[in-house]
């Protein structure tokens, strides 16, 4: 099933803003494609907070593991 972006969400991804992610939970019993998500997104320890460009592909990137990754703030 496809998810829509919401208009708040449109408006948040302008091009050059950033968004701060932390991985809150641990990807030991995750799948195999959970963990490539995490370690692609570019996590190296948990609770580990990254900046990356808020993009269309990293926030489908996060979409795909809400439960490992939560956005801390979107700039």
């Amino acid at each position: 099933m496809a998810r829509t972006r919401k208009k708040t969400e449109v408006a948040a991804a302008k091009l050059g803003t950033k968004m701060q992610l932390k991985w809150v939970r641990s990807a030991i019993a995750a799948p195999v494609k959970h963990k490539l998500v995490v370690k692609g997104l570019g996590f190296s320890r948990l609770n580990q907070v990254i900046e990356r460009e808020d993009t269309p592909s990293i926030r489908g990137m996060v979409a795909k593991v809400p439960h490992l990754v939560k956005v801390v703030s979107s700039q």
